[in-house]
C-alpha cells in the first residue's frame, strides 16, 4: 500500500518532491497547499489526482494522511511542525527548521518526544560521492582523518532574490557545508575563525572563510559564497571537497552535471565518475518510505538536531565574520547589474523561478 502525503508549499522545492514522488511506486501525494493561487493551478495541473488546498489544516485534520511534507518558507515550519506532531504524521522537511535559532531548538526538543519519524533535507548526506568516501576514509584507507576542505562558490543567488527567510548566504547555503563537514568529523566544532568581505557594498557577507578545529583534533576550513563571476561572459563555478588523512587522500569535485572522486588510500585508488543527483530528494523518500514500512528509523536520515547544530554553526561563524575587519569591496550599482542581468538570464546558476521554474544548473 502507498504511504499517503501532503505536500505544503509547492515553490521551486516542493515542485522538486512532488517530481520525485511520482515516479516513485511507494508514494500518494494525496494533498497539496499553497497559499498561493498561481502556485495551485500549476499543482492542478502537475498532480490531477492530488487535492489542492489553500488551508493546510484540512491535511493535518485527515487521518488518513500518514506524511506532511513541509516545504514552504522557514517562518512557518515551527508550527506546522507542532501542528503535524499533535495529528501524529511523521514528517519531511526542508531545512532550517525554524526562522530563528530559538525556535528550531524547540523543534528539536518537539521532535525528539514524538513517536513517529521526522529528517531534514540535508542533501549531501544522501549524495553517493560522500557516502563514497567516507566508506573510504572508514575503511581506514587515508589513515587517520586530520584536515578537511570544502568549497562551494557560484554565481548563485544574488541578496534579496530568496534569502530573506534563511538568512545570509552562509547560513541559506552554507549550512549544508558546515554539516557534511561536522558529518565527516563525528564530533562537534571546537574553534573557529571567519572571514568575510562585504561584496559590492552589500550590508552583508556574501563570501565567507571559516577555519577551525573540531574536539578530536581535527581541521576543517569551509569557503561558500555566492559571488563568482556573476558578471562574466561565460558563468563557471568552483566546488570541491579536499579530504587529508594521515596517509591518504580523498577528493571531489563536479560540473552539477557529473561528480568525480578520487580515492588514494593505501591499498587501493579509485576514479569514479557518476551523475551528480542533484538534491537526493529521491534518497530522502527512499530512506524514509523504508522507516515507516519497517517501523525502524534509517539512521541515515538527518534529524532535526542535525539541523538546528548546523543552522547555529552557520549563524555563530556568521557573527564571527561580523567581530573582524570586514571590507567592503565594489559598488551597491554591480549589484544592480547582477540583479538586472539574472532577472532575464534562462540558463545558468540558481535562476530566479519566474524565468525557469526547474533551473537548469543549481546554485
Amino acid at each position: 500500500m502507498k504511504i499517503k502525503v501532503g505536500l505544503i508549499g509547492f515553490g521551486r522545492m516542493g515542485r522538486f518532491y512532488l517530481e520525485e514522488m511520482q515516479k516513485s511506486e511507494r508514494w500518494e501525494v494525496a494533498y497539496i497547499c499553497d497559499l498561493n493561487l498561481d502556485s495551485r493551478e500549476q499543482a492542478k495541473r502537475l498532480s490531477p489526482r492530488s487535492k489542492i488546498v489553500e488551508n493546510e489544516q484540512e491535511i493535518f485534520d485527515d487521518e488518513s494522511v500518514q506524511v506532511v511534507g513541509l516545504f514552504a518558507l522557514a517562518d512557518s515550519r515551527r508550527e506546522q511542525i507542532e501542528r503535524a506532531i499533535r495529528s501524529g504524521k511523521h514528517i519531511i522537511s526542508e531545512k532550517p527548521v525554524a526562522d530563528a535559532i530559538d525556535k528550531e531548538w524547540e523543534v528539536v526538543d518537539l521532535a525528539e518526544n514524538h513517536q513517529c519519524f521526522s529528517t531534514v533535507n540535508l542533501y549531501l548526506r544522501n549524495s553517493w560521492y560522500h557516502q563514497a568516501i567516507k566508506q573510504f576514509i572508514d575503511e581506514g584507507e587515508i589513515g587517520e582523518l586530520a584536515i578537511l576542505r570544502i568549497c562551494h562558490m557560484t554565481p548563485g543567488l544574488a541578496p534579496g532574490e530568496g534569502h530573506e527567510y534563511e538568512g545570509p548566504a552562509f547560513h541559506d547555503c552554507g549550512m549544508h557545508y558546515v554539516d557534511i563537514a561536522r558529518w565527516y568529523a563525528g564530533c562537534e566544532y571546537k574553534t573557529w575563525h571567519a572571514q568575510g568581505v562585504n561584496m559590492w557594498n552589500y550590508k552583508e557577507p556574501w563570501w565567507i572563510q571559516c577555519h577551525g578545529t573540531f574536539q578530536n583534533g581535527i581541521v576543517f576550513d569551509i569557503t561558500q559564497g555566492f559571488v563568482y563571476g556573476q558578471l562574466s561572459k561565460d558563468q563557471t563555478h568552483n566546488s570541491y571537497v579536499d579530504i587529508i588523512g594521515t596517509k591518504g587522500i580523498a577528493r571531489m569535485t563536479h560540473n552539477f552535471q557529473m561528480a568525480k572522486v578520487d580515492l588514494h588510500g593505501v591499498h587501493q585508488t579509485l576514479h569514479i565518475e557518476k551523475p551528480f543527483g542533484g538534491k537526493n530528494i529521491d534518497v530522502l523518500c527512499d530512506l524514509f518510505a523504508d522507516s515507516i514500512e519497517t517501523g525502524i528509523r534509517n539512521p541515515q536520515l538527518p534529524t532535526m538536531r542535525d539541523s538546528a547544530v548546523a543552522s547555529e554553526y552557520a549563524w555563530t561563524f556568521l557573527q564571527d565574520a561580523h567581530k573582524h575587519d570586514l571590507p567592503a569591496i565594489g559598488e551597491l550599482r554591480t549589484l544592480d547589474q547582477i540583479r538586472e542581468r539574472r532577472r532575464n538570464m534562462t540558463n545558468g546558476y540558481g535562476l530566479l523561478q519566474k524565468n525557469n521554474p526547474k533551473p537548469i544548473i543549481n546554485s
